[in-house]
């Protein structure tokens, strides 16, 4: 992780609080810089794809690991 990257870790919150948070955060993130979000609501595929449309964020990666969603996003 680098120092231009935050995390916000949501797990457990359902919608649409994970992207409430992630929208808050993006406040402090640098443009060009890095938000990663943790979640575990399985809505927030879909929830952080319409995000990205509606902030200008690219949506860098997006995974799953032990159910465990992790999306990186890029702020412009």
């Amino acid at each position: 992780m680098s120092e231009a990257e935050i995390v916000v870790d949501t797990k457990g919150m359902k919608c649409p609080l994970p992207v409430l948070k992630a929208r808050k955060a993006l406040k402090d993130v640098a443009p060009g810089g890095r938000l990663v979000v943790l979640a575990t609501d399985p809505g927030a595929t879909k929830d952080f794809e319409h995000f990205c449309k509606t902030t200008g964020c690219r949506l860098l990666a997006a995974s799953e690991a032990q159910g465990v969603l992790t999306f990186t996003l890029q702020k412009p």
